[in-house]
């Protein structure tokens, strides 16, 4: 900690200053970016940091990597060694029990030099289309680490400015889609150089000793507003289950179980009590198991206020090691979907302290429907990538919203059908809300989505969707929304529903991605019956659901009928 003295004014320049330049790496990454998962739905997070390894700004696109590049970066500092880093280098990794990521979630970082001294990093982590893992895509049956994909565990590809081609050429023969992802990489390496242009020049304009103490007083008022809002909150122990659903063919469901305690202005998420980790996708590295504690605190504490190292100082977070949540070499991480279903389960261990403040469940995942193989105009290989809408969980005053990201990826976007269908041989047949999918409730749940692909040359495509098996939960008296479910060959002989699948398919074959709802809150018989049929004309809920979940009686004509109403509630 610095003792220079610092006018609060000149504090928040340089706060906004360095806000404002991880904003402005996420700019250069999304306009220099070759695939649609980084520049149309924002799968990347964006970080800066002092030379204490202090995150100070962040530009999250996916929301869970809200300061997930912490442990990246004090991993790869201590494998590469700060005093072996030059200006100029270039450092990517995803080995993902560093990388707090699967293997695609690839991270570059670059040590920001100021007259020849390190002062601080700039970290980018983007979703990356292909390390050369077994199958195209995703991978969905893996049974350990070596089968997910080429390993970085902090390597340079820059040395003091310098491209080391040899490695650039081991990603490039690699990988099926060797332009895009040097491409991306490229793009990464662009943000950061963006981000270190910009740090170097705050130096430069202010001076060392300005600029570190403003950093100190910035960390310190994030630390003292992050425990003075845990203070407020009520002391106690809540515990949650929830399940993932876990591998194909597989009935055994994996098992999510958190403890939360607050003490005083102390918060710790532990989540002992969960699966072991298992051969398959699903283990959650530690450092995302991180992350995601970190999410709940943040929506609790300080949502309004821009993210860095203090605003999580009142967090502990335990594991024990070899738990779905802490796994161990060479454990697979592939599919890390329990990590979004994770963030669920410590909101309804919360919600056990503080219902008032906190939602009923929401759709609980993601919906990543992909498509992959040769374009049968082009030739080429390609991987695009598709997520989906859930319904928000209604809370103590009001509706929950309908079709909205998980709140893991709130700051993501859909991909645009136009852009799908130029990319893809597929077209959206049908894209609506989901009738009777929102929880009922006092206040309803959100509604789910529905999502029509056709297919319309030979193409394959899989799904991970990992919410499928259980029902989501409503609070005080509401009841959960619609399940998720993927249909396939829907109206066919051979229709069935999955959640997660891989297939070839043929032109004219089609799926059906179906998002679920969120939870209801309060006695849906208390929900005012105008509010209902107000749902009924909006097409939220079918006149049946009005009555055999609200008690409420919808005539023909879309009007209440009293008596009838009055009957049935009674």
């Amino acid at each position: 900690m610095t003792e220079t003295d610092v006018d609060p004014a000149t504090v928040e320049v340089i706060r906004n200053y360095l806000t404002s330049a991880a904003s402005e790496m996420q700019r250069t990454l999304i306009r220099t970016a070759y695939n649609t998962i980084i520049y149309e739905i924002k799968d990347f997070g964006l970080s800066l940091y002092d030379a204490d390894l202090n995150l100070v700004a962040d530009s999250p696109g996916l929301t869970l990597f809200l300061g997930a590049n912490d442990y990246s970066l004090e991993k790869g500092v201590e494998h590469v060694g700060e005093d072996n880093f030059e200006e100029g280098d270039v450092v990517i990794m995803n080995y993902p029990y560093w990388s707090s990521g699967h293997t695609l979630d690839v991270c570059v970082i670059m040590p920001i030099f100021v007259a020849s001294e390190l002062k601080g990093y700039a970290v980018s982590r983007a979703h990356l289309l292909d390390m050369g893992q077994k199958d195209p895509g995703y991978v969905l049956d893996s049974t350990d680490v070596h089968q997910e994909g080429l390993l970085f565990p902090g390597t340079k590809l820059y040395e003091a400015g310098e491209l080391d081609e040899e490695i650039r050429d081991l990603l490039r023969f690699n990988t099926r889609v060797p332009d895009k992802v040097i491409g991306d990489i490229n793009a990464q390496v662009a943000a950061l150089r963006t981000g270190t242009k910009r740090f170097q020049e705050l130096y430069e304009r202010y001076g060392s000793e300005t600029v570190e103490a403003s950093i100190d007083r910035i960390l310190e008022y994030g630390e003292q507003s992050a425990h003075d809002a845990v203070e407020e909150l009520p002391d106690g122990t809540w515990s949650a289950v929830d399940y993932a659903d876990g591998a194909v063919d597989d009935d055994e469901l994996l098992r999510i179980e958190t403890t939360v305690t607050i003490d005083g202005d102390e918060m710790i998420v532990d989540f002992a009590g969960s699966s072991d980790q298992i051969d398959a996708p699903f283990n959650v590295p530690i450092g995302m198991t991180r992350t995601v504690a970190r999410l709940c605190l943040k929506t609790i504490t300080t949502p309004d206020e821009e993210s860095n190292a203090g605003h999580y100082a009142p967090l502990t977070v335990e594991v024990p090691e070899d738990n779905l949540y802490n796994p161990s070499y060479p454990a697979p991480t592939f599919a890390v979907w329990p990590a979004m279903l994770a963030v669920d389960v410590v909101y309804k261990a919360l919600a056990k302290g503080m219902p008032e403040r906190i939602p009923a469940s929401s759709g609980g995942d993601i919906l990543s429907v992909t498509i992959y193989g040769e374009h049968p105009e082009t030739g080429k290989q390609i991987v695009e990538a598709t997520n989906q809408g859930v319904g928000w969980g209604a809370t103590a005053e009001r509706d929950g919203e309908s079709a909205l990201m998980h709140i893991s990826e709130t700051m993501v976007q859909n991909i645009p059908i136009e852009v799908l269908e130029n990319k893809a041989p597929v077209e959206i047949d049908r894209l609506s809300l989901r009738q009777d999918s929102g929880g009922p409730g006092r206040n309803r749940g959100g509604l789910g989505i529905r999502r029509d692909f056709r297919f319309t040359d030979e193409i394959g495509a899989l799904s991970i969707i990992q919410k499928t098996e259980t029902d989501g939960w409503g609070l005080d008296g509401g009841k959960p929304g619609a399940k998720n479910a993927v249909v396939l060959y829907p109206g066919t002989d051979r229709e069935r529903r999955t959640g997660m699948m891989r297939e070839t398919f043929q032109p004219g074959e089609a799926l059906s991605n179906q998002s679920a709802g969120g939870g209801g809150y309060g006695d849906p018989y208390e929900r005012d019956p105008e509010r209902v049929l107000a749902d009924v004309v909006d097409g939220y809920v079918s006149r049946e659901g009005a009555r055999e979940e609200y008690g409420v009686v919808v005539t023909e004509e879309l009007e209440i009928d009293r008596d009838a109403t009055k009957a049935r509630r009674e």
